[in-house]
């Protein structure tokens, strides 16, 4: 890594007109031990407006401050950083800020001031230090976030449990996906962000259930991943009068289990612009293909008693099946 960042380095030395000029640029396996990182991705690209990092570092569990007040940049993607803190101190143009997968025992994130940032990507399945993440502090300085994404991929739910905290930073929210939910955790916890963020207009659940996760757990650091998984606890209150702006809910790994249609039913109790539900099955995973694990979604011949199910005679959105 730190080999690859030194022939970046000659390269742009040898070319200095091509960092002035770049709008979008992607970094694999690099390291900036000896190198300025900032001055290179934030002075010297001065149009910069797309700039991804993979597997980047500035040397093991290092910290990365960017502060740039006069930066184009609208888009900063991370994955597999090995960063023990990121701070996002200034970047006034961005939009989208994506990070995917630390290995940090803690979210290594913290935001500043970045007015323009209306998505927000947060995917790991690290298993993080007892406390979890507050996102009501990460998102203290934000109140333009129109889309979030979260995604546990299977593991660990890193998130402490905040309702009411959470208001301020999403009221403008519209968008809000929950991915990789572990099939034995409860899932009605995810109500949570809709008592606190009722602008919602589509809400996207994708549980996790993988016959490949269970083949695994001979391996031992998978076993130990396991074990820890925790589901932490939400105690929610819903006697608020408050109706949901919710338009569309779409399921991702449904199946016809109780949790999933005591959720469903009770987001329509409250959702009464609620017009569409998409039932999916789950993302074609190779592994568990290799595996010939057969598909739980429900069967054509089973569709109608699961809008039954859902619907109740008194409920009538349009359930749409998607396998």
């Amino acid at each position: 890594m730190v080999q690859r960042g030194k022939e970046m380095d000659g390269f742009f030395s040898a070319y200095p007109s091509v960092l002035h000029c770049l709008t979008k640029l992607s970094l694999q396996n690099l390291g900036f031990n000896k190198l300025d990182m900032h001055h290179i991705l934030f002075d010297c690209c001065e149009q910069l407006k797309h700039l991804s990092l993979y597997h980047c570092d500035n040397g093991a569990s290092s910290w990365f401050k960017i502060d740039a007040p006069n930066s184009k940049l609208s888009v900063l993607e991370l994955t597999l950083c090995r960063f023990e803190r990121l701070e996002v101190v200034c970047l006034p143009k961005l939009e989208k800020l994506s990070c995917d997968t630390w290995i940090s025992p803690d979210m290594p994130l913290a935001i500043g001031f970045i007015p323009s940032l209306g998505e927000l990507v947060l995917s790991c399945g690290a298993v993080c230090a007892d406390s979890g993440t507050k996102l009501s502090e990460l998102l203290h300085a934000t109140t333009s976030i129109h889309t979030l994404s979260l995604d546990f991929q299977g593991e660990s739910l890193w998130l402490q449990p905040e309702m009411k905290q959470l208001c301020t930073a999403f009221e403008k929210l519209r968008k809000l996906s929950v991915r990789g939910i572990f099939v034995e955790f409860d899932i009605l916890w995810t109500m949570a962000f809709l008592v606190a963020a009722p602008s919602i207009e589509m809400l996207q659940i994708e549980v996790w259930e993988h016959a490949c996760d269970v083949e695994q757990l001979d391996d031992e650091d998978r076993r130990r991943t396991n074990s820890e998984r925790r589901n932490p606890q939400w105690e929610m209150d819903l006697d608020s009068s408050t109706n949901w702006l919710l338009k569309e809910l779409e399921f991702v790994g449904f199946r016809s289990v109780e949790q999933q249609f005591t959720l469903i039913r009770s987001v329509l109790e409250r959702s009464p612009n609620l017009q569409k539900i998409f039932l999916k099955d789950d993302e074609e995973c190779v592994s568990c293909a290799a595996l010939g694990a057969p598909s739980k979604f429900p069967k054509k011949d089973d569709q109608e008693m699961v809008i039954r199910r859902i619907t109740d005679g008194t409920f009538s959105p349009q359930i749409i099946f998607d396998d």
